[in-house]
């Protein structure tokens, strides 16, 4: 089967817009055509000015061939301008429909997706690689038809005249084509892609970094702290470096032969008037020292197309590596959960396909009741919550809720099934009341406001100047991570499932706010299946069960009693957290 190009596939996405793009070409070409004319008069005029020379007075049609000249070269901006309009209406609809194609299939992705991509990388795709198909469309294809239509208009110019001067006049151009064919082809296309995914390290390690400035600023820590960052910056400039001293000298060349086509000239000049100079000579040498510098301009709008092509197949090749993942099957019969019990039968999952972080799990949670994960980090805590609330699919073994495989559940029945809140949960730029119904967008007001204050928020909105209404990040409206843990418990609350993922909620909450969190915990998870996962020990005295996860299994299992009668891992953990608690810091005497 013959692959689809990439304009073809590009104006696939325009709709009946493609027509626009084909209208684009169109008058762009006419344009470069019609700005060759202004030349013809040009050198009319010229002609006139020597034929009469010294007698300027008996010119008769100088002003008539200036305003002709003139009135084509408006004529030809003008028809640009219009090409420009038609391209851009299509590029638009284009990249617009790029972004919502790939955001759609973003959507249907598994969650743990955008995890392991990257949310910078994934951001430069979404953003940036459709932007770079706009770009093409609106500029690079409409230029394009005039650097074709351009060396067309030319050939006949330069020959008209002096044939002679017109070969002279493509010399350099042959030589300039054969530098910029060294300077393209597949080494180029390989070169790009290195350069495209040094920008993308570079983009994810960035995003990462902001988000973790609060900490360096906290520990008094620089850029070094962030080995990874500094790495991609310093690879990134290594490479442009590198490229850059590659391409030195066959730019160098390449300037120098496109913009020589004058030595050509003179030298053919010097040549050819050997036996004298005669008017007609001379007015054609003129005219050619004129008229050949588009050739230059054209030449170089036609190498840069040529990168701006690499650019975009590359760009489509990134959006494919997002558009060709696939999303996980879903059964054709689905089913429904009967209550909120949890079951895990032989468990095992790798990240890679390869090294397994999860090794033959299996544990029973009945409804209602609060169990807890804990152990070392690294262990596999968050990776056997994601498991259940279906981030990801098992390698081997299945996740049963309510009796029911997961992967037989329809994804929304799921998401009605299984809330998670996450150690680091984030506001989106809204009003706390839309933040909190993000869990059940039909909720009442009443209904939201209800669950702010079974989440212990009455205190946040108190103190904020429109109260539930007020908008995160607006006017320097902040929260702190304990008051973002119980909004986000809130819109828990509001969305009412059975089954509740924590992870880590209390993380980043002060003795205070962890308070206010535990006591909108024990709201939450009246008649729910909680699974807690903790690294503070004291949260998780109350469960049910406790399950001790180290290196991808089940370490030790039991109630916080008889787990600590054990001369085991949680019991060597609880003595080591127990001294961490009674640290102090000593005074100088």
């Amino acid at each position: 089967m013959k692959k689809q190009s990439n304009l073809s596939r590009l104006l696939g996405y325009a709709g009946r817009h493609r027509y626009l793009a084909y209208a684009s070409w169109i008058l762009s070409a006419l344009s470069a055509l019609i700005a060759l004319v202004p030349y013809w008069y040009i050198w009319k005029l010229m002609k006139e000015v020597l034929e009469i020379a010294p007698h300027f007075d008996r010119a008769q049609n100088l002003v008539r061939s200036g305003l002709m000249a003139v009135l084509f070269a408006v004529i030809a901006v003008l028809v640009y301008i219009a090409a420009l309009m038609c391209s851009h209406l299509g590029a638009f609809r284009i990249a617009s429909n790029l972004r919502v194609l790939t955001m759609e299939h973003i959507v249907r992705l598994p969650l743990g997706f955008a995890e392991s991509f990257g949310s910078g990388r994934l951001r430069k795709i979404v953003n940036e690689s459709s932007a770079a198909a706009e770009t093409y469309l609106a500029h690079q294809l409409p230029d394009r038809a005039g650097a074709i239509a351009t060396p067309c208009g030319l050939l006949v110019l330069l020959f008209v005249f002096d044939w002679r001067l017109g070969l002279l006049s493509l010399v350099p151009v042959l030589l300039g084509f054969l530098i910029m064919m060294s300077m393209t082809g597949a080494s180029m296309q390989q070169k790009m892609k290195e350069y495209q995914n040094a920008l993308d390290d570079m983009s994810n390690e960035a995003v990462e970094y902001v988000r973790g400035i609060p900490v360096v600023k906290t520990f008094g820590q620089t850029i070094f702290s962030f080995r990874k960052f500094k790495d991609s910056i310093d690879r990134y400039q290594k490479w442009v470096i590198a490229y850059t001293k590659q391409l030195r000298a066959p730019m160098m060349f390449y300037t120098t032969a496109v913009n020589g086509v004058f030595v050509f000239l003179i030298a053919g000049g010097l040549l050819f008037t050997s036996g004298g100079v005669t008017q007609e000579f001379l007015l054609n040498l003129i005219f050619y020292i004129i008229i050949t510098p588009i050739i230059s301009v054209t030449l170089t709008k036609i190498m840069f197309q040529s990168e701006n092509a690499m650019i975009v197949e590359d760009a489509l090749q990134r959006i494919d590596s997002v558009l060709n993942l696939k999303p996980l099957p879903e059964s054709a019969r689905p089913q429904s959960p009967c209550d909120g019990s949890v079951e895990l039968r032989g468990i095992s999952f790798s990240y890679d396909g390869k090294t397994d972080v999860l090794h033959d799990i299996s544990l029973s949670i009945p409804a209602g009741r609060t169990v807890a994960f804990v152990g070392p980090s690294g262990g596999g805590k968050t990776t056997l919550a994601n498991l259940i609330s279906r981030f990801f699919d098992p390698r081997s073994g299945s996740v049963r809720i309510g009796g029911v495989d997961v992967r037989d559940i329809s994804k929304e029945e799921l998401m009605n099934t299984v809330s998670f809140v996450f150690q680091n949960s984030r506001l989106i730029k809204t009003s706390i009341f839309e933040n909190v119904r993000l869990g059940r967008p039909d909720a009442t007001r009443e209904e939201v406001l209800e669950a702010l204050r079974n989440a212990q928020c009455s205190d946040i909105l108190e103190k904020l100047p429109e109260g539930v209404d007020t908008v995160i990040g607006a006017k320097g409206t902040y929260l702190s991570g304990g008051e973002q843990q119980r909004i986000a418990i809130a819109r828990v609350m509001l969305k009412n499932t059975p089954v509740i993922i924590m992870d880590e909620a209390t993380a980043f909450a002060d003795p205070d706010n962890e308070a206010k969190v535990q006591k909108a915990f024990s709201r939450l998870s009246r008649g729910k299946t909680v699974i807690m996962i903790a690294h503070r020990l004291s949260t998780v005295v109350g469960a049910d069960q406790i399950y001790v996860i180290n290196d991808g299994r089940i370490e030790e299992s039991g109630t916080c009693r008889s787990l600590l009668e054990q001369d085991g891992m949680f019991s060597k953990m609880w003595k080591n957290y127990q001294t961490s608690v009674q640290w102090k810091v000593a005074k100088e005497a």
